[in-house]
């Protein structure tokens, strides 16, 4: 168990972390969920639509957490945080493809200048460790087969691009000032407090409502899942033992298209009313995903502890006893199809 490095506490910044990954990660790593033992951690996160203070509810009181409302493109504020910090966790990102397909600007300030700002940071206060949680996405589609982390990056959306933009320049910052970072690229999460604009909560929604589910095409499009809480556990593992400019791979190993995903939720609610209906299908709308993260499985030894077919009903039941949750958020925001 790591507790501290020698000389000092264990300090950690976590930004986006009142998001649906990064708030995960806070909550396991105070919960005792992981190896790791920070003495603080700071998170910094602007609460834009996809931030929610209630993530960290069961938190909140630790005295190692301090929640710190801002944006990652502050260039003051972020120098600040990170002298007071040994590792940086960069969870902060627009995400939703969709949402990058209708404006692009917002994704690449964040995702792109946003990592640079927090990159050199780190630079500046004498070489932190810099964690990058990058996507699945950036590689493309693949027919068949895997990608693993030495296959050419082929952003097919906007979103995508911003995320592996970020990662090129990381390996600039490193190649020319020796940056310590090590980035992760992990496919499609799932499990407590994602926010309904992904498939799995608005589908559950959906089914909640008796309303049609919302399938893209022909639905035929494939995924690789993982729970969020083995995606943490990978991230953890890279952090404390994965080499310096270094990416790795973090899969699900469970394959599904979307349209058997829509029926197994339909399955599990019981909701006899609830149906799929086929919707125009998305612009340049990825086929499949599918990555070989031998390389996390062999050097660092992780292994998955989530089933997705026993996880997707736990998950389904926390949404139950949480709609207050996902009310407060469609109180909000538009209903939109996934």
């Amino acid at each position: 168990m790591v507790t501290s490095y020698p000389g000092h506490k264990l300090r950690f910044l976590v930004t986006g972390g009142s998001g649906f990954i990064g708030s995960a990660f806070v909550r396991n790593l105070l919960n005792n969920q992981l190896q790791t033992q920070p003495d603080s951690l700071i998170v910094l996160d602007s609460l834009t639509y996809a931030g929610n203070l209630r993530n960290l509810e069961n938190v909140r009181s630790d005295s190692r957490l301090k929640f710190i409302k801002g944006d990652i493109q502050d260039k003051e504020l972020v120098n600040s945080l990170v002298e007071l910090s040994d590792v940086v966790f960069n969870f902060a990102a627009e995400t939703h493809v969709d949402r990058s397909i209708r404006d692009s600007e917002a994704f690449f300030k964040t995702n792109v200048l946003g990592t640079a700002i927090l990159a050199q940071a780190c630079i500046n206060s004498g070489g932190k460790k810099f964690i990058q949680v990058s996507t699945d996405e950036v590689y493309g589609s693949i027919k068949s087969g895997s990608w693993n982390e030495n296959s050419i990056l082929e952003p097919n959306s906007p979103y995508a691009g911003s995320k592996a933009a970020a990662e090129m320049l990381l390996r600039g910052l490193g190649k020319t000032h020796g940056l310590d970072y090590r980035i992760t690229r992990c496919s499609n999460n799932y499990g407590n407090y994602q926010h309904p604009e992904k498939v799995i909560p608005h589908f559950i929604w959906k089914t909640l409502n008796g309303l049609d589910l919302p399938v893209y095409g022909d639905g035929e499009n494939k995924r690789e899942w993982i729970h969020v809480d083995d995606h943490c556990a990978a991230i953890e593992l890279v952090a404390i033992n994965g080499k310096s400019q270094t990416i790795y791979n973090i899969g699900g190993g469970f394959e599904l298209t979307n349209i058997a995903l829509a029926q197994k939720i339909i399955q599990i609610s019981g909701n006899s009313s609830s149906r799929i209906s086929f919707v125009q299908d998305r612009k340049n709308h990825d086929y499949r995903y599918s990555i070989d993260d031998s390389r996390i499985r062999n050097e660092l030894g992780f292994t998955q502890k989530k089933n997705f077919e026993i996880e997707l009903k736990n998950v389904f039941d926390w949404y139950v006893l949480n709609r207050g949750w996902l009310e407060e958020i469609y109180s909000h925001e538009t209903s939109r199809t996934l």
